[in-house]
């Protein structure tokens, strides 16, 4: 019996949400139907009493849209800041449709949270996520004290593509002496652009994320890129230097084409001496922050990723 045979089924609540409300991302009609379905799912509804605050930051081509979220404990002292990067291919999502998931990181986290609304591709290919992302990093180590926050307990956190962006926000701060980034907490990262890793084919046809997403998505961010040598800031898997990066948790779940590059990036980090704390889930799949709060195994797997970010910043 193969690997595959032996592995736990997909979460029995997650298939009834699954058959109850299916999604799939996938690239086609194009980037705007692909937008739309995105917003159409249902989501959580925030703690209306959490404070929350729409602002833009100057951008290498414009001012970028980013909301800031407050946690319960801001009551007048210094918390820590996470810079929260959004998933979605770097194609789809927004501050709206991560609304929850940003809070519940604010509130996880006890830390108020940046989300930033980076620009999209297949409009804004490669570099402009990262552009912004760097942006907006920039801007909060300098800023956080406006914003009530201690600028010397920041952290970076995001999913799939959001973690993609994370990973190279680390070491674009680390090469630049700052800002200081104390933690990066990466779900279900896409690093290595490597679909020969065995789980891309074990998961080819996986729930919410599939291989065909994962190259139709590839192909929108890296527009017409020569891939024959690509930069660390696209792949941070093939940075030449790991060491020096913020300790680390990667999240990863089992029935995702994505998993195996994530923990490749987690090997990679750990054999450079960075800190790294890994998860697989070994019953959900893609995307299953979106499920946290509906499906328990999504919401243990949640707060697990949130209690190591709150410990990271909290410990000093």
């Amino acid at each position: 019996m193969s690997e595959a045979d032996e592995k736990p089924a997909v979460d029995a609540i997650l298939q009834k949400v699954l058959k109850a409300v299916p999604f799939q991302l996938t690239t086609d009609g194009g980037a705007e139907a692909a937008r739309r379905r995105f917003r159409e799912l249902p989501r959580r509804e925030i703690d209306p009493a959490l404070r929350t605050e729409d602002r833009a930051v100057d951008g290498p081509a414009g001012p970028i849209p980013i909301r800031v979220y407050w946690p319960p404990e801001a009551d007048g002292a210094a918390v820590p800041v996470v810079v929260f990067l959004h998933g979605g291919g770097w194609s789809v999502g927004d501050l709206d449709t991560y609304d929850g998931i940003a809070a519940m990181h604010a509130v996880g986290a006890g830390a108020v949270v940046v989300s930033v609304d980076y620009r999209l591709a297949p409009e804004h290919p490669y570099p402009a996520a990262v552009d912004d992302a760097w942006a907006v990093t920039q801007w909060v180590g300098a800023h956080a004290a406006d914003l009530g926050a201690d600028a010397d307990r920041l952290a970076v956190a995001g999913d799939s593509a959001g973690g993609n962006l994370a990973a190279v926000v680390c070491q674009l701060a680390r090469d630049a002496g700052g800002p200081p980034i104390g933690f990066q907490l990466l779900w279900y990262p896409s690093t290595t652009f490597d679909t020969g890793l065995p789980s891309f084919a074990e998961n080819a046809d996986a729930p919410v994320l599939d291989l065909a997403a994962c190259k139709g998505y590839s192909r929108w961010y890296i527009g017409d890129l020569d891939m024959s040598d690509p930069p660390a800031t696209l792949v941070p898997a093939r940075a030449d230097d790991l060491s020096g990066l913020p300790p680390a948790y990667l999240a990863v779940a089992n029935h995702d084409p994505l998993r195996d590059d994530g923990l490749r990036y987690a090997e990679l980090l750990t054999a450079a001496g960075v800190p790294v704390e890994v998860h697989n889930a070994e019953t959900l799949i893609h995307g299953y922050l979106g499920y946290a709060g509906v499906v328990p195994a999504a919401t243990e797997a949640m707060d697990r990723g949130l209690a190591a970010l709150r410990r990271a910043l909290h410990s000093r």
